[in-house]
């Protein structure tokens, strides 16, 4: 049975998964009605064209990732910089510099329990 909500949860105990290559995600606390990851990306991965029910927004605490969106619009996250997608929104991400990210999704995604 999967694990429904995690109240509390510390970066260095986490399971690290990487999909896509060059994306390293570790799921940290959530519930069913939000859920809070980090992500360690590196130079030159990509995230293709995706969409999913959860709206996300995330910032940027380290590095440089291009964000953009399926009309090609496109806009570079540095430091400090934050962002947010829509429900079923379609997105992606270049990875630009090796880059550190906190990402939240609401409601939660079951496919990131880990």
């Amino acid at each position: 049975m999967a694990e429904e909500t995690r109240k509390r949860a510390n970066l260095k105990e986490g399971t690290t998964v990487e999909n896509p290559p060059g994306i390293f995600r570790t799921t940290l606390a959530f519930n069913d009605n939000i859920m809070l990851c980090h992500m360690d990306m590196k130079k030159g991965a990509k995230i293709p064209l995706h969409s999913h029910q959860a709206v996300q927004a995330g910032y940027i605490i380290i590095g440089k990732v291009k964000l953009f969106d399926k009309d090609g619009r496109s806009f570079v996250a540095e430091p400090g910089d934050s962002w947010s997608f829509e429900s079923n929104e379609q997105h992606g991400a270049e990875i630009i510099e090796d880059s550190e990210v906190i990402e939240c999704f609401s409601p939660m995604r079951p496919e990131y329990v880990d």
